[in-house]
């Protein structure tokens, strides 16, 4: 378990929920997109974002970020 701050637990939960909230105005967007090459490019976004998204909540998972009773 790493010993973050707390400063570095609230920009991590920030983080989190800057990538989801990325995260579903793309897959919105997606719908609306027409072109081939903007869906692909669409679709990579999704792919990445959601990548990131992993990454991060194991990064919590395994450093025991958020302990059982706290709320961030």
């Amino acid at each position: 378990m790493r010993n973050l701050s707390d400063a570095e637990m609230l920009s991590l939960g920030e983080l989190l929920q800057m990538e989801t909230n990325a995260l579903t105005k793309v897959k919105a967007a997606r719908a609306l997109a027409s072109d081939q090459e903007l869906q692909r490019m669409i679709e990579a976004t999704v792919l990445a974002a959601e990548g990131r998204i992993k990454g991060i909540q194991q990064f919590i998972n395994e450093n025991n970020v958020i302990h059982a009773g706290e709320v961030h």
